[in-house]
């Protein structure tokens, strides 16, 4: 079908651009250069609120958003007769894809004490050209957007990498970031440090009580936090919901949203109550606390392919051991009664190590293993995650106005999630960040042909 629909789509562009003043095309600017209209043509765009396809569809960009899209014969009628033709043959287009738990500052070895060498043996400055390259593997995978949920003991790295992100200086997505995660006393990593050796840098911000919860969120937006992540739990209930409230209290009044980490029923219940607007993992949840998320509106944010990752660690490469199914089959429970409740449901990596930085979308074959179906999958890592960061006119969908955030694959991924794994064209904001399919060409040269 994608080969039918290809030929069909380079017949109309002969045609089209025989029409538009009779003018052949030369080749012009390489991949990664920004010229103000673009016209991008593929054999299917998908539609991500529909979850239909657009066949024969192009896309036309001024500057860093979508002007125009639809079937390509008109998009190309009504743009200039000199705007950059990338035709992307027989490739599907979806939206720019977001992550909404991602560490970008986190390379964490594996062995034991990892995560406190990682803090003892690292400087910030180091950890953030470690950010740089997780922020660069991250947007080649089709990432276009991140919220960087806590900088994992790198203070406020992760605000440097946004700015420089947004300079232009380092190529990455657009970040949401919440910088140092507050936390209670003695309840995150770094565990088992002497008591007698001040000074050890923490995992995050270390707060008890009401008043330090509220100055650690202070702090935190005062340096440019975009979000404010709270521990509500670890191995047991931790920050009371009177913490997380004042925290709540200063992020929304400061426009911003709160994730929490939590894992245990009550935990989420507390979080909840305490007004956060996600929960981050969730894996201990109940039916009680997934209806009060469900009743409240808050979202699951599941991370589950770290799960699968870290079991099969444990068990020798295998996720088949008792212990492993018997966790796995209450993670795979949780998300089902998710699913038959209605709990909005956002995707998120928890990407961490070397290794799964570039892989985000490994967590939308996970999503579809627990019960999602592909579209649902997509949809969650688009529109849903669009409006759990606070960006739904800006990112997650295709459409007149938004960015011209985009990504080719060779397939269907409604069909087949792991397409999403292999991406073969990324666009951030109308400028072409990688292109393994064609190069681009430009319409309007006054030459004959």
């Amino acid at each position: 079908m994608l080969a039918i629909a290809s030929n069909h789509l380079k017949s109309l562009i002969i045609t089209v651009a025989a029409l538009l003043a009779g003018t052949s095309v030369a080749h012009s600017d390489p991949a990664g250069t920004q010229v103000p209209g673009i016209i991008v043509l593929a054999a299917q765009v998908l539609d991500v609120r529909s979850g239909h396809y657009v066949q024969n569809a192009a896309l036309y960009i001024v500057g860093e958003r979508i002007e125009n899209i639809g079937p390509a014969q008109a998009v190309i009628a009504h743009a200039p007769t000199d705007a950059t033709v990338i035709d992307l043959h027989n490739a599907t287009v979806l939206p720019g894809l977001i992550d909404c738990h991602t560490h970008l500052m986190a390379r964490i070895p594996e062995g034991d004490n990892a995560y406190e060498m990682n803090l003892l043996t690292k400087s910030e400055a180091y950890r953030a050209l470690e950010g740089a390259a997780d922020a660069r593997a991250t947007l080649w995978a089709g990432f276009t957007t991140v919220r960087d949920v806590e900088s994992e003991g790198s203070g406020y790295a992760d605000v440097a990498l946004r700015d420089a992100v947004n300079a232009g200086l380092v190529e990455g997505p657009r970040m949401l970031v919440a910088t140092r995660g507050i936390a209670a006393v003695g309840q995150y990593p770094p565990f088992n440090v002497r008591p007698d050796l001040v000074g050890f840098p923490t995992g995050a911000q270390m707060i008890s009580g009401v008043e330090e919860a509220r100055r650690a969120a202070r702090e935190q937006i005062g340096h440019g936090a975009d979000l404010i992540k709270v521990y509500a739990d670890w191995r047991h209930a931790t920050l009371t919901v009177a913490e997380m409230q004042v925290v709540v209290e200063e992020a929304h009044k400061a426009g911003l949203k709160v994730a929490a980490h939590a894992t245990t029923p009550e935990g989420i219940r507390n979080a909840v109550m305490a007004g956060v607007d996600s929960i981050e993992h969730g894996h201990g949840a109940d039916k009680a606390a997934l209806q009060l998320m469900k009743t409240k509106g808050t979202y699951l944010v599941p991370t589950l392919s770290v799960v699968d990752a870290a079991m099969a660690r444990r068990f020798g490469g295998s996720t088949n051991s008792p212990k492993a199914l018997a966790f796995l089959d209450t993670l795979k429970h949780a998300m089902s009664m998710a699913q038959e409740l209605g709990v909005k449901i956002a995707d998120g990596s928890d990407a961490s190590d070397a290794a799964s930085h570039g892989h985000n979308a490994v967590e939308l074959e996970a999503m579809t293993q627990r019960g999602l179906t592909p579209i649902a999958a997509i949809r969650a890592a688009t529109i849903s995650a669009a409006d759990l960061i606070g960006w739904p006119d800006k990112v997650g969908a295709l459409e007149n106005g938004m960015y011209a955030d985009l990504i080719a694959v060779d397939g269907d991924p409604v069909a087949d999630i792991k397409t999403l794994q292999k991406t073969l064209f990324v666009m951030k904001g109308g400028k072409v960040i990688r292109n393994d399919v064609v190069r681009a060409e430009r319409r309007g040269i006054t030459s004959p042909p």
